[in-house]
């Protein structure tokens, strides 16, 4: 089976939903690299779709970003200013609207694996840099969080979180990485990349974002 994977969606449901166009659900499997939530308009509808996925095809896999996990953290162990001033309270109101409880979304988040890998193909929310637990969640150098420059570790890498604000995604040649964080929720758009499972780049799709997903300001 060949891949798609789409890249930090941030609440932009109705960009996501154009994109899920170019899924071929008999032959790629369907992976997001997290941050489903914040800033965007919808996220409690992103949020929504991506459960129903998971639900109903075995041939897709969500990946835990920082968002997932902050709004994890503020569940837990109340006030995140900085989550909250980042998006946090507009998501809340916004599952609010949508009388999407906290207490049924959450476990789903916690449950989110944090990698996807394969022999060929490695996707995670910020990527594999040269730190020694990268899968600690709390690790600012870890697969969550890491701003730093990508390890070359023998296959294609893909991830987001840290937003290009561009019309197209960027390779880098020394680590085989891809970063498709292309900006979805400050108007730019969202990428997705078709993938061999060879780990070969077949495609690239770019939907700019739609309006009715992001703030005019």
């Amino acid at each position: 089976m060949d891949y798609f994977v789409i890249g930090d969606i941030h609440g932009c449901f109705y960009t996501f939903r154009e994109m899920l166009k170019n899924w071929n659900k008999e032959k790629d499997h369907l992976i997001c690299v997290g941050d489903l939530i914040d800033r965007g308009n919808h996220s409690a509808m992103v949020v929504q779709e991506c459960m129903q996925l998971t639900e109903i095809y075995q041939n897709v896999t969500i990946i835990k970003g920082n968002h997932e996990a902050e709004i994890i953290e503020y569940y837990e162990k109340g006030a995140l200013e900085h989550w909250i001033v980042q998006g946090g309270k507009q998501t809340l109101e916004n599952l609010e609207q949508h009388q999407v409880r906290l207490s049924d979304v959450i476990p789903w988040f916690e449950g989110l694996p944090l990698k996807f890998e394969q022999d060929h193909l490695f996707v995670s929310h910020a990527g594999l840099s040269n730190t020694l637990r990268p899968f600690e969640e709390e690790n600012q150098d870890g697969v969550l969080w890491n701003r730093k420059p990508l390890k070359n570790i023998g296959k294609i890498q893909v991830h987001g979180h840290t937003p290009l604000r561009s019309s197209s995604p960027q390779y880098t040649a020394e680590s085989e990485s891809w970063n498709i964080d292309t900006g979805a929720a400050y108007g730019y758009g969202l990428t997705g990349l078709k993938i061999s499972f060879d780990g070969k780049v077949s495609d690239v799709i770019f939907i700019k974002t739609l309006e009715k997903d992001v703030r005019i300001i």
